[in-house]
C-alpha cells in the first residue's frame, strides 16, 4: 500500500509527487527489500507548460494523481518524461495518459517503442528525444542526456537546467521506503542502503556507469532526484561513493557465504575465517540460511575475494549456495579471488559447481578444501591454511 507521504517541494517549481509501497517485499521477484521500496515521480511547473518526470508503479496511480493535484489539475500537464519504461517507474503511464488527455510522452527513441509494447501507448503521443535535446517549459528548460544500459538499453537522464537538478532514475537510486524525503533526513544508514541498490542493480552494467557517472558529474547537480530513494540535496555523497564503487580501489575484504546442513561446513568456516582475520584481512560471514542475498551483493562490491562454503547435496551445490552464486554470476562484481570450503557424504560436486559459476567471472579459484564426513582436525587445519593463503593473495594484490 502506498506510504502517507505528501507532494513535497525539492526546488522552485519542481515537487516530489511519487508514492512510498512500504510493504514491498522484492524487487524483479528475487532483490530483497526489508525497507519497502520508493516511486519516485516529479512534477514540473513552467509558466508555459507542465512536465511530470517519471510516474509510479501500477497500483499506485491514485496516490501520484492526488499528490499531483495538490499542485496542478493533472489534466494540465503537457509532457510525462519517462527516463526508464522498467514497470516499477512507468506501470502508471495509462493512468496519467487518461488524466491528461493532451499529454505528450517523452523518452528515448528505444523508449518510445518500449511505450509502445509496455503500455500501448499510441505513436501519434510519442516524442522521442536525443542526447542534448530540450523541452522549454517557460522560465524552464529540460535537457536530455542519453545514458544507456542504466540499467535498460532506453535509459536516459532529465536535467532541469535553471534549477540544476538531474532526473537520474534508477542510478543512484536507494531500494527503501521511508516518510522522509531527503538523504540527510533518512540518516547514516542511507549510503549503505544505496550500496545494496547499486549492487543490485548497477553493478552487472559496470562499463555503463562509469561514464553514466562522469555525466552526471560535469553537469554540477545542485540535486538528484533518482527514481527509487531520498532526493540528494547533497549530491557529492552519492557522486562520491559511487566512485568508490566502480573505479575505487577494492578493500582488504573476502565474503564468506556459506550453508551448513549438520555443521560439518559450519566448522571449517569458523577456522578459515579466523585465519583469514588473523592476518589481518576483513572476513564478512554470511550464513546463508539467515542472510539476505542483497547483503550479500553490498559487500561483494569491493570486495577482494570470495569463499563459498556449502555441503554437496544430490552431487551439486546446495540450493541456497546455488542460489547464492547464480545470483552473484548475474550481478559481476569486481572481485579476481575466490576459494571452496565444504564437505560430502559419498560423492562430491559442490566444489565442482562452484568453479563453473565462478571461473567465467575471471574468477581466481586459489583452493579448496573437500571433505569427506565431519571434519577431523587435520581438515580444519586445511582450512586455516586456505584462510591464510587466501588472506595472503589479497594482501599481495593490493599492493
Amino acid at each position: 500500500m502506498a506510504g502517507p507521504m505528501k507532494a513535497v517541494k525539492i526546488a522552485p517549481g519542481i515537487t516530489w509527487v511519487g508514492a512510498q509501497d512500504f510493504e514491498r517485499l522484492r524487487v524483479d521477484a528475487y532483490i530483497p527489500v526489508p525497507h519497502g521500496l520508493a516511486y519516485n515521480a516529479y512534477l514540473v511547473v513552467g509558466k508555459d507548460r507542465i512536465a511530470l518526470v517519471d510516474t509510479v508503479a501500477e497500483g499506485f496511480s491514485g496516490h501520484l494523481l492526488d499528490n499531483i493535484a495538490t499542485v496542478v489539475a493533472p489534466e494540465r500537464i503537457d509532457y510525462i518524461v519517462m527516463n526508464h519504461a522498467e514497470p516499477d517507474h512507468g506501470g502508471a503511464l495509462p493512468d496519467l495518459l487518461a488524466a491528461a488527455p493532451h499529454a505528450t510522452l517523452v523518452a528515448t527513441r528505444k523508449g518510445c517503442e518500449m511505450a509502445g509494447s509496455f503500455y500501448q501507448v499510441p505513436a501519434e503521443r510519442r516524442l522521442a528525444v536525443r542526447e542534448g535535446d530540450t523541452l522549454d517549459l517557460g522560465g524552464k528548460t529540460l535537457r536530455f542526456v542519453e545514458a544507456p544500459w542504466l540499467h535498460w538499453p532506453e535509459t536516459m537522464f532529465t536535467f532541469a537546467v535553471e534549477d540544476s537538478v538531474l532526473f537520474t532514475c534508477a542510478l543512484f537510486s536507494t531500494l527503501i521506503a521511508s516518510d522522509k524525503l531527503f538523504e540527510d533526513e533518512v540518516g547514516e544508514t542511507v549510503l549503505q542502503q544505496a550500496k545494496s541498490a547499486y549492487a543490485a542493480i548497477m553493478m552487472p552494467y559496470l562499463k555503463m556507469v562509469a561514464p553514466g557517472l562522469d555525466r552526471a558529474r560535469a553537469l554540477s547537480p545542485r540535486i538528484i532526484a533518482p527514481g527509487h530513494g531520498p532526493v540528494w540535496r547533497h549530491p557529492d555523497r552519492i557522486l562520491d561513493a559511487c566512485e568508490r564503487w566502480v573505479r575505487g580501489p577494492l578493500a582488504a575484504k573476502v565474503v564468506v557465504p556459506y550453508i551448513s546442513m549438520y555443521g560439518s561446513t559450519e566448522r571449517l568456516a569458523q577456522r578459515l575465517l579466523s585465519a583469514i582475520r588473523a592476518d589481518g584481512v576483513a572476513a564478512v560471514a554470511c550464513d546463508l540460511a539467515t542472510s539476505d542475498i542483497i547483503n550479500v551483493a553490498a559487500d561483494l562490491v569491493d570486495a577482494s575475494a570470495l569463499i563459498v562454503g556449502s555441503p554437496t547435496l544430490h552431487s551439486g551445490l546446495h540450493p541456497l549456495a546455488n542460489h547464492a552464486l547464480n545470483v552473484i554470476w548475474r550481478l559481476r562484481p569486481r572481485l579476481k579471488l575466490g576459494g571452496f570450503f565444504g564437505s560430502y557424504g559419498w560423492g562430491g560436486g559442490a566444489a565442482g559447481g562452484t568453479r563453473a559459476i565462478l571461473e567465467p567471472l575471471g574468477v581466481e579459484m586459489v583452493g579448496a578444501v573437500d571433505i569427506k564426513g565431519r571434519p577431523l582436525e587435520s581438515d580444519l587445519e586445511e582450512a586455516t591454511k586456505l584462510g591464510h593463503k587466501i588472506a595472503q593473495r589479497v594482501k599481495d594484490s593490493l599492493g
